[in-house]
């Protein structure tokens, strides 16, 4: 996706903007200058595209604190970063010396920019936007962040903006694998096994693989492009500005792929970012499979991988359809099981179950279980289910009242589904909608 970055001067209503463009509260808000300090970033889509919105802290060219420069940095790293650059300032106030040497920067930088003067709150102030236009840049627009007003009109041209998307080379028969994980857990190490030879730097240093790296492999027959990526920390510990960068491509390498491989330290495994980086590919609907990394370091002890499973049945409920493999890529143990695994997980997120198969499964449903009833009675009733798509495997059911279908009653239907088929490694959507009682 392309990256749309807001800058600005302290106190224009960048993070009012940023969360008006997402349509939802992410950025903390706030009249005191230079509350957002880090860069913030989500994902917003409209008229069927979709971009990334990353809000930097407020740009001071000639404050010297040592804190000052540090956002300085994280602002210009965003630009360099940036497709567009959207440049806020206070359009009732007009361009201030601030705004000059946020100007600039910009005008240094090459970037395309759309000057967007905020707090345009009525008619009255309009003729203001006017003043913008001294800044040097072509495209102006003023809008209130805080009213939503000509807001839409910014999205059209923010679209109008972006580059078109290209489509990234795609051999026939592919199968895309995001390698992710954590700094240091080993990425580069299995990518370097798998491809045969050193395509990655490989080193002892958390964060050294920075950008996303594509390797082409052919394994018995099958071709993989494996995606190698930069480590992701805990945020309380991403203190270099590229780190941040590091996050966002990780992202994009998970939305690009079929399968992600999530590594971790079998030393130190199932922590909470594992946790978050599982349900983020989850969430995108992507395969996944779990690989324990430096095996070796802890022995070859078939206990310790009874209690490791048990141990990951109890701390990643919700991935109990993943495999979990032990591997070494330093000694080469399980390794050739990769490419199996990732086969069989992408043959899973392609599979398909006939439409009388699932009907007859929705029978049984209600000639043997208990469905959910609200508190006035209500019976919840299942007319007939559908297998919509797949990648992943999606399925329809067709209901009387969908809000009647708790989220432990569509645990039950999940477990049913994948009853019927083998689903590994590949995460089931189900929706439910509402059809008129005959």
């Amino acid at each position: 996706m392309p990256v749309v970055s807001i800058v600005g001067r302290p106190n224009v209503g960048k993070s009012s903007l940023f969360n008006r463009l997402l349509g939802r509260r992410e950025a903390i808000v706030d009249d005191m200058p230079g509350v957002t300090r880090d860069r913030l970033y989500g994902e917003a889509e409209w008229r069927d595209k979709k971009f990334l919105v990353v809000d930097t802290g407020g740009f001071l060219a000639k404050d010297e604190n040592e804190f000052v420069e540090g956002m300085r940095a994280q602002v210009k790293l965003a630009i360099n970063e940036s497709d567009l650059v959207l440049f806020v300032i206070d359009g009732r106030e007009g361009p201030t010396w601030m705004d000059e040497d946020v100007a600039e920067m910009l005008r240094k930088s090459g970037k395309p920019v759309i000057v967007v003067a905020n707090k345009i709150d009525d008619g009255v102030h309009e003729d203001d936007v006017y003043q913008a236009y001294a800044l040097g840049f072509e495209e102006v627009i003023g809008v209130s962040a805080e009213h939503k007003r000509y807001l839409y009109d910014l999205l059209d041209l923010i679209v109008s903006k972006l580059p078109q998307e290209e489509a990234l080379p795609h051999v026939t028969g592919e199968i895309r694998v995001a390698i992710i994980g954590r700094p240091n857990v080993g990425k580069s190490s299995i990518l370097n096994h798998l491809a045969g030879e050193e395509r990655a730097l490989v080193s002892n240093i958390p964060g050294t693989t920075r950008d996303a790296l594509d390797t082409m492999v052919t394994i018995n027959g099958t071709v993989f492009n494996f995606i190698d990526t930069a480590g992701l920390r805990r945020k309380s510990k991403v203190e270099e500005d590229i780190e941040y960068y590091s996050f966002v491509r990780t992202l994009q390498a998970v939305d690009r792929c079929d399968v992600a491989l999530l590594v971790m330290d079998s030393e130190e495994p199932f922590t909470d970012q594992d946790k978050k980086l599982a349900a983020l590919v989850v969430e995108r609907g992507k395969g996944i499979i779990l690989l324990l990394n430096k095996w070796d370091l802890l022995g070859n002890n078939e206990k310790l991988g009874d209690s490791m499973k048990k141990r990951f049945r109890d701390e990643m409920v919700f991935l109990q359809f993943a495999p979990l493999a032990f591997i070494s890529a330093m000694t080469g143990r399980g390794m050739h099981k990769i490419a199996e695994h990732v086969l069989h997980v992408a043959e899973s997120r392609n599979r398909r179950i006939g439409t009388t198969q699932l009907n007859r499964l929705v029978r049984d449903i209600l000639a043997f279980d208990t469905l959910p009833t609200d508190q006035k009675g209500r019976p919840f009733k299942i007319y007939y289910c559908t297998q919509s798509s797949v990648e992943p495997p999606t399925f329809i059911f067709f209901v009387n009242h969908p809000d009647l279908a708790s989220p432990s009653f569509e645990n039950h239907m999940e477990k049913e589904l994948r009853g019927l088929d083998d689903f590994t490694g590949t995460p089931i959507r189900i929706f439910w909608r509402g059809k008129e009682e005959k």
